[in-house]
């Protein structure tokens, strides 16, 4: 799963993979602003095919939230 994620963040973001680790956040990536955060939420909603709540989107700002997150979607 974590894979998946990092490679839509890598395509959303534009960058590469070996700056994305449990450190990586939105408030160290200048290029995750809120535009690309709603792109990124679309794009893990259609990976995952699972929708987020408004409260899980605000709180999806690093790596290992997402990866949480999706995994008590994906395991229910």
């Amino acid at each position: 799963m974590r894979n998946r994620i990092k490679k839509r963040i890598m395509n959303v973001l534009n960058i590469n993979e070996e700056i994305i680790n449990d450190d990586f956040s939105q408030g160290v990536c200048q290029k995750w602003d809120s535009l690309r955060h709603l792109n990124l939420v679309i794009e893990l909603e259609d990976e995952f095919d699972i929708s987020f709540e408004p409260e899980e989107i605000a709180e999806m700002i690093n790596l290992v939230v997402i990866e949480k997150i999706i995994g008590e979607k994906l395991n229910g």
